[in-house]
């Protein structure tokens, strides 16, 4: 990616890069790198399309799930793919400073941090992040209902909601991405990642 490419790509058309990325990984047809030749031409700057906020589930790498390159993507990972107190500057830095048209919080199907908010898994630091997903857990629970992790469907329904809380997070805490969203600078999309099927569902 150069820096004329990223600055006349739009966010719709960032948005399409991963949507088709994610097809030709889903379809075992991922393009042919040279990754130590990308490293050299990376050296000197970077200049990607994307912003990924996501979890840090070893399942769930980016680079490998939209078949993309060095310089590509920046990702910032937590578990849980929540807003932590770090993360609005680092996407700052990505849109604002760095130029990237696209904002994706993608959260994922079975994921360890949810199934750990459903059961409420107080544990040293474990419980901050399980304390950040809570209040998805409360909003998509059945009335009379408790969220166990061995309720797959209820667990991703969490996950889907807590991705949908996580944009309005950083819409809610970051007047600078709220003002390039606002001038269609920048988009934010939500997304689940299947972790049986390789597909990752966009929610536009």
């Amino acid at each position: 990616m150069t820096a004329a490419r990223q600055t006349a790509m739009s966010p719709d058309e960032a948005l399409q890069k991963l949507k088709d990325g994610n097809a030709r990984f889903v379809r075992g047809e991922e393009l042919n790198r040279d990754y130590s030749a990308q490293v050299e031409a990376t050296a000197e700057g970077q200049y990607p399309f994307a912003m990924v906020l996501g979890c840090v589930d070893s399942r769930a790498p980016a680079e490998l799930l939209f078949d993309v390159g060095f310089g590509d993507i920046f990702k910032a990972r937590v578990a849980g793919n929540f807003v932590n107190d770090d993360v609005p500057g680092s996407i700052e830095f990505a849109t604002r400073v760095a130029g990237a048209p696209l904002i994706l919080v993608m959260g994922h199907t079975s994921c360890g941090a949810v199934k750990g908010a459903c059961e409420n898994v107080q544990l040293g630091h474990v419980s901050s992040l399980v304390n950040e997903i809570r209040p998805s857990v409360e909003a998509v629970t059945p009335e009379g209902e408790t969220c166990s992790a061995s309720n797959a469907e209820l667990v991703d329904k969490v996950a889907a909601h807590n991705v949908d809380r996580t944009i309005a997070e950083i819409r809610n805490e970051s007047a600078i991405i709220a003002e390039l969203e606002a001038a269609g600078e920048v988009k934010i999309v939500g997304a689940m990642y299947d972790i049986s099927t390789g597909v990752v569902q966009f929610y536009e």
